[in-house]
């Protein structure tokens, strides 16, 4: 019996019988459009006076609603009406305008049902309970059995007039359950009529992978600048530490060094940052440019010999110089070599020895970076070992190859990138 009367006015139940009466209200400007044409069809001038001209109105007015249902508000509409009040699971329903014939052809589908259904049970829900009023209270007031609302050509005296008021509580119940089946087949159909089609399931999993690599490309920047930056500031204050009474000269150069690295760190913390800072607009707000090997390689390659890394560079870029690199070559390569050289920092410690050459090689930039294997086993961070993984994402975006191991006794990190990307 409880079962029963959940399944009737339990809160499921209320909700989509409000999502029916909310249907109904959408229903009113297309009846009485209905009305205006089938007024003058039936020769009458009060069309809602008869029971027979509400229907021909409701008739007419649900195709109106159909063709109206054709504009791109409607789907996101309903699904928003859906999920707030059909308790209907939101990965079941499609987010946004329909795309396809057919997907507008369900939506129509589903508007016209809504309508149809919320008029139905808004007019039963207007009648019915009055109705019911009237007859649980006919037997006790003498007032109204004998006047035309106790209707006493129907309920006059006898067991009729004793029935009324189960007559009325039925009456309820008949309401009740039927709200309760229009809404549970709306429910159940919700997700046919505007749930996501081949083209919006294709658009959604477009829509993750384009997050999915904005996560992995901040994921990137943050490890390779921030991860750098903390590295070097490490050695450096660690270095600094050890010869403080004995070099205070060294001692200011280095704290010179964590205060450049970290100002700069800022700057490009910012730049990474920015791309969480896009406004609807797509325009993403203005923001420290990013680092590149054409403007800021001299930059990384003092503060790294500053940590105490022994850095030797060779750079063959030609006639062009850095400056004849693409930019999206030029701002990637800057972080492969940001990233090998704060491996170097991390696995080797400071006086290391580390060898780096960037150099054309016909079509593509070569980037060679050697540096001494670690004594035992290196030492592992939670969360780390994230950088090499970085670079081979790098170079995968221009369609480069990378190739990292150890050979000759070093560890190298050998990177190709294509000047003109991938094909």
């Amino acid at each position: 019996m409880r079962t029963f009367a959940s399944a009737l006015f339990g809160r499921r139940a209320r909700r989509r019988w409000i999502h029916l009466i909310l249907g109904g209200a959408l229903a009113m400007p297309y009846v009485f459009v209905g009305s205006v044409i089938v007024g003058p069809l039936l020769g009458e001038d009060n069309v809602f006076g008869s029971f027979t001209s509400q229907l021909g109105a409701f008739a007419v007015g649900l195709p109106l609603a159909a063709i109206t249902a054709l504009f791109p508000l409607t789907r996101p509409m309903s699904v928003a009406a859906v999920r707030a009040l059909c308790d209907v699971p939101g990965d079941a329903l499609a987010d946004g305008p329909a795309r396809s014939r057919q997907a507008r052809g369900r939506t129509v589908a589903w508007f016209t049902l809504h309508l149809g259904f919320g008029g139905i049970i808004s007019g039963m829900s207007l009648a019915l309970p009055p109705f019911a009023a009237v007859l649980i209270a006919l037997p006790f007031t003498s007032v109204l059995q004998g006047s035309r609302i106790g209707m006493p050509e129907v309920f006059g005296e006898g067991w009729m007039l004793a029935l009324c008021p189960v007559i009325g509580l039925l009456s309820l119940a008949a309401l009740a359950g039927c709200a309760a089946v229009a809404g549970g087949l709306l429910a159940r159909w919700a997700p046919e009529l505007l749930g996501p089609s081949p083209a919006d399931r294709l658009a959604a999993a477009e829509q993750r992978a384009a997050d999915l690599a904005v996560r992995n490309r901040l994921a990137r920047e943050l490890h390779d600048s921030v991860g750098h930056a903390l590295s070097a500031v490490t050695l450096q204050a660690s270095a600094a530490r050890r010869v403080l009474d004995r070099d205070p000269e060294f001692v200011r150069e280095a704290l010179a060094a964590i205060e450049e690295t970290t100002r700069r760190t800022v700057g490009e913390l910012d730049a990474v940052l920015g791309v969480l800072r896009e406004g609807g607009d797509g325009q993403a707000s203005p923001t420290a440019p990013a680092p590149t090997l054409c403007a800021d390689l001299d930059g990384l390659l003092k503060r790294t010999r500053a940590g105490g890394l022994r850095v030797k560079a060779t750079v063959e870029l030609g006639p062009g110089g850095p400056d004849a690199l693409p930019p999206m070559v030029s701002r990637e390569a800057y972080r492969i070599v940001q990233e090998s050289l704060s491996n170097a920092l991390r696995h080797t410690g400071p006086d290391a020895p580390v060898t780096l050459r960037i150099a054309l090689d016909g079509a593509d930039l070569e980037i060679l970076a050697e540096n001494p294997l670690p004594h035992g086993a290196p030492a592992s961070r939670p969360g780390g070992g994230h950088g090499l993984r970085g670079i081979t994402d790098r170079a995968r975006l221009l369609g480069g190859t990378v190739r990292t191991g150890p050979a000759d006794g070093v560890w190298r990190v050998s990177v190709r990138l294509p000047l003109k990307g991938p094909a």
